[in-house]
């Protein structure tokens, strides 16, 4: 009986199975009945056996159902998949290694295919080469052998998952804010204003004053700065801050809180992050530049998503806030210079963070795949990130030249590479079929 060996996993089988890596000859199941694939199945992503429809031919008679894979027979035990209907349908186990027989409930043996006596040396080796070093991208030093095409074929894929990705997470917040599009959008918006640090906080802020309540107040931008400044509780008290502008605000948010029931509702100041900030992305000038977007839009969400031109979106995105918050950068004495409306990175962090996955979920939503176009065409507008994980990319040689590309190699990198899905990635499997 084979030894198994501790790297197998069952991406590995699969793997196998789909592109059928097995030695010629005939098979035969562990109790000597021939089988013959017709076809291997579909891969299945969801819950159940882990390839559908599959086609056998199983000591003479055809079969039509479902393939399940295990690294040992007895998993399917230890999976307790004999209580469970969902495998009924199960014509073929394929295992690495092959322990004990599984029993149906009529008594016979579930046909199963041991595939370690079948697997070439040298497709294992490759594998295991590919998996087991330490490199941050599993294939670091092989990368260069993949064709740019199959590498552009992959980020093609990582991208569109990670647009998916980041509509179900737009779809979440819809649900959440009552099937509210207008909600979803400033909820969005507010969350990456808050940037790593703070962005917990600021979705906080967000649920806790509703865009509704902020555009009954659109034709004052001091009562919008109140509203938010308050709530979130950074408005000094008068033993520390008595300028004009605190002393009006701070009268404002005292009415404005007692209006909507916020005053037990007020975040605590000693919350907010600050350190490791640059000034124009402290929490202060994030809320007053969000006041000033609510009060120039009177639809953030008609904003993202009703254009085609990434540019017009950005200048709609960078606005000067109030006077106040154009020579400080929070409650103290006036800067020297103040960088007051959002900067262009951050901008672009928009488009890319709450415009493309709204126009992903939407359409989703609406069934309309040209919005889902509009959203990759945005992202190929942007000049690419400039990031820890884009650098690496770019020093392995990956041509990095759009959002569209760093967003799809980030999605690479966090989904494929670090948790080693070599072989449900296309450049790892040119690697291995090399």
């Amino acid at each position: 009986m084979p030894v198994v060996t501790p790297t197998i996993d069952e991406e590995f089988l699969y793997f196998i199975w789909q592109f059928q890596y097995v030695t010629t000859g005939t098979l035969t199941t562990t109790d000597g009945e021939a089988v013959e694939v017709l076809h291997p199945g579909f891969r299945n992503h969801n819950a159940g056996p882990d390839f559908l429809n599959a086609r056998l031919r199983i000591a003479g008679v055809e079969w039509v159902g479902t393939v399940e894979a295990h690294v040992k027979t007895s998993d399917w035990l230890i999976h307790r998949h004999q209580g469970d209907h969902a495998y009924d349908n199960v014509i073929l186990h394929i295992v690495w290694q092959h322990d004990r027989p599984v029993p149906r409930p009529d008594g016979t043996n579930l046909p199963t295919l041991e595939l370690a006596p079948l697997t070439s040396g040298t497709l294992l080796t490759k594998y295991q080469a590919l998996t087991a070093g330490t490199d941050a991208i599993p294939c670091a030093g092989q990368f260069r052998m993949v064709k740019p095409l199959r590498q552009t074929a992959m980020l093609d894929t990582a991208l569109m998952q990670r647009l998916e990705r980041k509509a179900d997470v737009v779809m979440a917040i819809y649900e959440a804010s009552g099937q509210d599009w207008e909600e979803t959008a400033y909820r969005l918006m507010a969350t990456y204003l808050g940037s790593k640090v703070n962005a917990q906080l600021m979705e906080q802020l967000a649920r806790t004053v509703p865009l509704k309540t902020l555009q009954k107040h659109r034709n004052s931008l001091l009562q919008l700065e109140a509203l938010l400044l308050g709530t979130a509780g950074l408005i000094p008290d008068e033993a520390d801050h008595n300028d004009d502008y605190t002393v009006v605000l701070r009268r404002e948010s005292h009415f404005l809180a007692t209006k909507y029931g916020l005053a037990d509702k007020q975040l605590s100041a000693h919350l907010w992050k600050w350190g490791k900030l640059r000034p124009a992305g402290f929490p202060t000038m994030r809320l007053a530049q969000l006041a000033r977007l609510i009060q120039e839009h009177g639809s953030l969400f008609s904003m993202f998503i009703g254009t085609n031109e990434a540019a017009a979106l950005l200048n709609a995105l960078q606005l000067m806030p109030s006077a106040y918050w154009q020579t400080h950068y929070r409650f103290d004495k006036a800067a020297s210079k103040v960088s007051a409306s959002l900067g262009g990175t951050t901008a672009e962090g928009l488009v890319v963070n709450t415009a493309a996955p709204l126009l992903a979920a939407y359409a989703r939503h609406k069934d309309v795949p040209d919005l889902l176009d509009r959203a990759v065409s945005l992202l190929e507008q942007l000049p690419a990130e400039d990031n820890r994980i884009t650098r690496i990319w770019d020093d392995l040689g990956l041509n990095v030249r759009n959002a569209f590309d760093s967003q799809a190699s980030i999605e690479l990198y966090n989904e494929f590479c670090t948790p080693k899905r070599c072989l449900n990635c296309q450049i790892g499997i040119a690697l291995v079929k090399q």
